[in-house]
């Protein structure tokens, strides 16, 4: 009999869970508290509960618990890449990055990915499986723990594609929003798409409020269709319908990213293009100077060409910014800590 996966559990269903094991449902709180507010890595840790029902835990249950095989940390302190084990041997990795405003974390949703985008490299290699919603928690658990500081913001951004792995993902949401647990606000969790249309109409049925990023990276099918993949299944068109569609149900506005990639498409014409596509959506562009990695030939666009880029978007009255670069001395762009280790045969 396969265990169940406890961590991924809402509150009311560990209730239930421990109602069927012949407990009271008032235990299924306090384990729910152990795991998601004392961040306990084992039930032996769980003090209040007899040891006859942590047996029975242990018997029943397991507790993912995910292994630092790794840690870089950027010179200037404010960046650290974690590099987790799986249960299976997999390794995903994750992103602490610190801001005035708060600590920020940057998690895989998927090992590997199956979208191909050209200049990333979470894509090499492929889609090895999903992350269930305990694997995702664990990598935020984790990198609070080891950095003894309050996560307050989340980016479902690292290696994979969140809206190909839905159904763990809205778990994940709704457990670490939840107030029994970490109560981390959903308006401070943003969740980034390649832009799978229908994923993105399902998702604004949620009643949530987390921010929507879309990958954009073009203002127009050709170029989009030499960068990433999916192009060729859902135009920009489809794609930014999809986004109105996703602000009428929700309220919320859209961020568009846009990684800028040398003589690929940062040109003014591309700017004013952009501007031309997006004006009147209720939208934030995130402009991101391309993180190069060896596999691919792309490099990053000077700063008068990212500067110009951001001028000509403001002038045509498109909120903007410039993504502050943090972490490029220890590579913390998705997939590039988890590809070196992968090429060394470990």
């Amino acid at each position: 009999m396969d265990k169940i996966d406890i961590k991924s559990l809402q509150v009311e269903e560990v209730k239930n869970l421990m109602v069927e094991l012949g407990d009271k449902a008032f235990r299924g709180k306090q384990i729910y508290d152990w795991m998601h507010v004392k961040l306990a890595d084992s039930f032996d840790e769980m003090s209040n509960l007899s040891k006859s029902l942590r047996e029975q835990l242990k018997e029943r249950c397991e507790l993912i618990n995910l292994t630092v095989v790794d840690k870089l940390e950027s010179a200037a302190g404010e960046t650290a890449k974690y590099l987790f084990r799986l249960s299976d041997d997999r390794v995903i990795e994750s992103v602490l990055m610190k801001y005035h405003h708060g600590n920020s974390v940057c998690i895989s949703s998927q090992v590997g990915c199956r979208m191909g985008c050209k200049f990333c490299a979470s894509t090499i290699g492929g889609l090895e499986r999903n992350l269930s919603a305990s694997e995702m928690l664990d990598q935020i658990y984790k990198i609070q723990k080891l950095s003894g500081e309050r996560v307050s913001n989340i980016v479902v951004m690292g290696t994979g594609e969140p809206l190909d792995n839905m159904e763990n993902l809205l778990t994940f949401i709704k457990i670490i929003s939840d107030e029994n647990g970490l109560n981390i606000s959903q308006r401070n969790i943003t969740v980034s798409t390649c832009g799978l249309v229908e994923k993105i109409k399902e998702l604004a049925h949620e009643n949530l409020q987390i921010t929507l990023a879309i990958s954009l990276h073009a203002p127009n099918d050709t170029v989009r269709k030499e960068l990433m993949p999916v192009a060729n299944k859902y135009t920009i068109d489809e794609v930014l319908k999809a986004c109105e569609y996703y602000f009428d149900k929700t309220g919320r506005r859209i961020t568009f990213e846009y990684s800028l990639v040398e003589g690929v498409n940062d040109s003014k014409e591309y700017a004013l293009e952009l501007s031309s596509r997006i004006k009147g959506l209720n939208c934030h562009v995130n402009l991101i100077p391309v993180n190069p990695i060896k596999e691919r030939n792309y490099r990053q666009s000077e700063s008068k060409y990212i500067q110009n880029f951001k001028n000509i978007l403001e002038k045509n009255r498109i909120n903007v910014t410039i993504r502050r670069e943090m972490g490029t001395d220890i590579n913390a762009a998705c997939g590039q800590l988890r590809k070196s280790y992968m090429d060394q045969g470990k």
